[in-house]
């Protein structure tokens, strides 16, 4: 297996990848179609084996503070995307994928790495497991259906239904609003910073 930097031929390999590993996961309706740039320098690898896509991570990296990471904390690094084929995981291709990308982060003067992650307990295993710690929650909430959208919102022009929306919760009441929504995904901030 190599791992090397992105290369645009790749792009086809990157969101098949990015779509079949996120499937078993929270994030299963978060499809692209094309792969994500970024407004900053980013650091974007790829794992190769016998030629197809195994493994990916994008991260975007900061050259002044606070203008890619929620922390600000020094310069960091966002892990926007980061996937292994479903046919090879749990073999170490993404802790490979991550100690490549920290080697380089040192070289740029990176100093942390911030990742957002859903409520899958596999993957918030594999950030602690990475010397990765939980700093913050909040909730992703979904509104579905008449009850829950009606109970929610109030559209201000009456020609303008509402069917469905998303929302981020940040309070206090996470409990009450868990037991109120059908689907609701706690959304967890991690971060690790990174020696020299």
């Amino acid at each position: 297996m190599e791992i090397r930097a992105f290369k645009s031929s790749d792009e086809v390999g990157w969101v098949r990848c990015r779509t079949l590993s996120f499937l078993d996961t929270a994030y299963f309706d978060n499809v692209l179609n094309k792969k994500e740039t970024y407004e900053n320098p980013a650091i974007e690898l790829m794992a190769i084996d016998d030629g197809k896509v195994v493994g990916l991570l994008d991260i975007e990296y900061e050259e002044k503070e606070k203008t890619v990471c929620t922390r600000g904390r020094g310069l960091g690094g966002m892990i926007w995307h980061i996937a292994t084929h479903p046919d090879v995981q749990r073999k170490g291709i993404g802790s490979k994928l991550l100690e490549k990308a920290e080697s380089i982060c040192r070289e740029k003067g990176i100093e942390y790495l911030e990742a957002w992650t859903r409520d899958d307990e596999w993957v918030n295993h594999w950030y602690a497991r990475n010397d990765f710690e939980k700093v913050y929650t909040y909730l992703h909430v979904y509104l579905e259906g008449k009850e829950e959208v009606d109970s929610s919102i109030k559209a201000q022009d009456s020609n303008l239904k509402v069917l469905q929306a998303f929302a981020h919760y940040t309070g206090d009441q996470m409990d009450e609003v868990i037991s109120k929504f059908n689907r609701v995904h706690e959304c967890h901030c991690y971060e690790k910073r990174i020696s020299n």
